[in-house]
């Protein structure tokens, strides 16, 4: 018996959302994921994170045989598409693929997939443009960031400045507020952050946005967690230069 594997494409987007997106370098697709698929999956993270065998790519710290139980439910979660078959599905979500594809203008692939927790007390990341870390050619790179629960400005939500996609990558030097951001990112320089607005995001939303895009975030000062979904993705027939991301998933 051969099983076929449905390939036909939906189209999540209007033709006033992608002009929207073009504009303003992002948009949110509301309910894009179910409250039951998020709560399976949210409980699939944290079954392998609470597991005494836990994996060795799942560790928080690579390399150490005890998991230290402060990390458990802190550290993020890197590239758990590779080595999990739920998460891979989450990267390849049919209206992520079909949004990919009416920005991009073709289908995408996905190159990168983190798992963040953000409890409550943790600092945010200052604002930066992703093709600063993740450089490709032609620049086609695009993120698409799941809400695993409500996100606003309490809990440390994404701040975006409309537009600013349009001002190329920009020079980007040490983080300012070590108060209010982590230590190890860098930060863009040379533009009023003041511009900068939330985006409040339901359980189940899912943000797209360009890879120029500036965007950042700020300290969870709630007593509720952030967590998210975040996968990154190029266009099919664009390239990137990190040797640890260089495999393409087809989201076919």
């Amino acid at each position: 018996m051969t099983i076929q594997v449905q390939s036909e494409r939906v189209n999540p987007l209007t033709p006033e959302q992608i002009k929207q997106y073009h504009e303003d370098g992002f948009i949110i697709i509301k309910n894009g994921c179910s409250d039951d698929l998020i709560d399976a999956f949210n409980s699939h993270i944290h079954a392998i994170r609470s597991s005494e065998s836990m994996p060795e790519w799942a560790k928080p710290r690579k390399g150490g045989a005890v998991v230290d139980d402060k990390d458990r439910f802190s550290l993020r979660l890197f590239n758990p598409h590779l080595h999990d078959g739920f998460s891979l599905q989450m990267m390849k979500l049919p209206v992520v693929r079909g949004a990919l594809a009416q920005v991009l203008g073709d289908e995408a692939a996905g190159v990168q997939s983190m798992y963040f927790y953000k409890e409550p007390g943790s600092p945010g990341q200052a604002a930066h443009q992703d093709y600063y870390y993740i450089k490709n050619d032609p620049n086609t790179l695009t993120a698409a960031w799941v809400a695993m629960e409500y996100t606003n400005e309490e809990n440390g939500c994404l701040y975006v400045i409309p537009g600013s996609q349009k001002l190329g990558v920009l020079p980007h030097g040490d983080v300012k507020n070590l108060q209010e951001h982590e230590a190890w990112t860098h930060e863009v320089e040379g533009i009023d952050l003041s511009k900068e607005i939330p985006v409040i995001l339901d359980k189940g939303d899912i943000l797209i946005f360009d890879s120029n895009l500036i965007h950042s975030s700020t300290r969870n000062r709630s007593n509720r967690w952030r967590r998210s979904y975040v996968c990154h993705y190029i266009r099919h027939d664009s390239t990137i230069e990190r040797e640890d991301l260089k495999k393409k998933i087809s989201l076919v």
